[in-house]
This record gives structure tokens, sequence and C-alpha cells, in this order.
């Protein structure tokens, strides 16, 4: 590898705000933020959004879409439009 130009390659803590979960794992990425972690060393700190922790796929709480409501509302939105332009009407076949 070519010296000089490879970002710094540390220690970091990643914690999921909502699931509470943190890791301290290897990384790049960089924070003005730092915690005391477990081993007594300070390391910088990244706040992710979602992790396995949170996510619905893993702790299978799944959010159900209304996805009807929303091919409705897609329809009476753009229904006119189609109506200026000749185009086929959304949310119908050929």
């Amino acid at each position: 590898m070519k010296p000089g130009i490879h970002p710094e390659y540390r220690p970091v803590v990643f914690r999921d705000k909502v699931g509470g979960l943190a890791f301290l794992t290897r990384s790049t990425a960089t924070s003005a933020h730092t915690i005391d972690w477990e081993d007594g060393n300070t390391y910088p700190i990244i706040d992710v959004e979602t992790s396995s922790a949170s996510h619905p796929f893993y702790t299978g709480n799944a959010r159900v879409l209304d996805t009807a409501g929303r091919v409705e509302r897609f329809n009476r939105r753009y229904a006119h439009a189609a109506k200026q332009t000749g185009a086929r009407q959304p949310g119908t076949a050929n």
C-alpha cells in the first residue's frame, strides 16, 4: 500500500440511539464526540439511527404500510395530468 494516502483505521464505538446497542469495532469513520468504554479507554463515538437492535427486520416488529391508500392517493394526484396530455390514466393497464 502506498503510505500517506489512506485514512486512519482505528477503534470506534457505534451506538444505536433508539435501540440502546453500542459496540466497539474498527473503522475509518471520524467523530468529534468520545465515550469512555468498558475497557477504560476513550474512543470516538458514532451515533446511528438504526442497527440490528432497532430495525424491524431483526426485531420482528414489522410495520404495515397502507399501500392501497397510497396508490389511490397517487392516482388522484396525477389523474388530471394524464387527462391533459392524453396519456393513460395512472393505475390502469395499457
